[in-house]
Formats: structure tokens, sequence, C-alpha cells
């Protein structure tokens, strides 16, 4: 599905939705939108611009939610942008948007391409929930990068792939481990399955747990049950 279509389906009765270049901004049902599209690699520029959408939209107590639709590259390593500074950036609209989501504004990603690395974490994975569309390809790291920076042969890193989705790139694995929480139906109206998902009471990060029920991080549930009860052990 082409931007264009996904706005259609999630918002039958019209948006406002425009792109600037390859980031999207407007606002459809009450509902914030946001996003990188065209498989864009964002940098400094572009984390900046929608850090400061997210904090306005922060500013205001209306509960509104921010819906942000992805498809992109990597983050953008240009030299100029490592200068100046792109990790902290991404970070900074990382934090943005949690921030929106403790002053109550849900925050959902809507994952319909690809998307890599700190792009991929600074945006689809630091909203309250993801939810993805068939035919997307997230990828935290892909695997020769991988072997280049464990300096394992890309042989060994394919075979535990193959066995344990926490190693691997793609969109089955990345839900085996709980980090997109939904596959949508493309051939079923959007705003349909949009509404069901802001019908549900928020319940906090359940990735541990989705990861655990579908086997893909079979240990992680019970390290954040520890993690919490030394926290509460130490509050």
């Amino acid at each position: 599905m082409t931007p264009a279509d996904i706005l259609a389906s999630l918002f039958p009765a019209g948006h406002d939705v425009t792109a600037t270049g390859a980031l999207l901004r407007g606002t459809g049902d009450g509902i914030h939108v946001l996003g990188i599209v065209d498989g864009a690699f964002p940098g400094v520029d572009e984390a900046v611009a929608l850090a400061g959408d997210v904090l306005a939209i922060a500013a205001h107590d209306d509960g509104a939610p921010i819906l942000f639709l992805l498809d992109s590259g990597s983050q953008r390593m240009s030299r100029r942008d490592e200068l100046l500074g792109l990790s902290e950036t991404l970070a900074h609209l990382a934090k943005a948007l949690r921030l929106a989501a403790a002053r109550g504004h849900r925050t959902i990603g809507l994952l319909y391409g690809g998307t890599a690395a700190g792009a991929f974490i600074a945006t689809a994975l630091a909203c309250d929930t993801l939810v993805a569309l068939p035919g997307a390809h997230p990828a935290v790291m892909d695997l020769p990068s991988m072997a280049r920076v464990t300096k394992l042969p890309l042989a060994v890193l394919e075979e535990k792939a193959a066995a344990t989705p926490v190693f691997a790139p793609g969109l089955d694995n990345i839900v085996a481990t709980g980090g997109i929480a939904a596959v949508w139906d493309p051939n079923r109206p959007l705003s349909d399955q949009l509404a069901v998902l802001l019908a549900e009471p928020p319940a906090g990060d359940a990735r541990a747990t989705l990861g655990a029920a579908r086997g893909g991080r079979p240990k992680a549930a019970a390290i954040a049950a520890e993690v919490e009860r030394l926290a509460l052990a130490h509050g």
C-alpha cells in the first residue's frame, strides 16, 4: 500500500496530512499523523523537525493520539550528520515520543515499508505500540553489519538467526520477539483496526510478555519481572 492508500483507509472521512519532502504531517479524525516515507534516510534535520512536531503535540493536554507512519532506510550516516550529533538528535526524537506518551498521548507506529537501525529505534520502536502491514521489512541491524560489528562469520550469524528470532531481521522475527504487536490486514479498513487498538486501555510495555508468549524471547518476561522486583525493592 502507498501512503495515500493507507491514509485513505485510515481516515475515510478525510484528512489534512501532507508531505514535505520525506516527512508527513497533519491530522485525521482527531489523530495527529507524522511519518517518514519513500525509504528516506533520516538525519539530523529530519530528527529535529519531527521532535519539534511531537513536542508541540505534547504541549497540549488533549490526549490526542499520535500515529507515526514509517517507511525509511537506516539513519543517514553522512559526515555532516555525524558531526552535528546524529545519535543525540535521534535520541531527542525518541525521548520526545516518550514524553508525549507520558503526557497522555497514545503513540502508535505503523510500519508499512522498510526501516533499520537508529531510524527504527528512534521512531517506531519508541512508540507505545507498533503495528505493521504485510510486506514491511524491519531490521535493527542486518546480518552483514552484525558480522562486521561482532567479528563473527556471517555463516555463524545466519545459523543463529535461523534458530533465534532475536538475531534475525525481518517482519516475522520482529513479531516473534514482541517488537511488533500485530500485523494488520490490508484487505480490511485500517480505520476499524485502528479504532479497536485505540479502544484498548494502554497496557504499558508488553513487548517482553509478547516475546515470551510467541517463543521469540523465552526469558524476557522473567527478566523483566525480576528487574521490576529489584526496582521496587530499592525504590
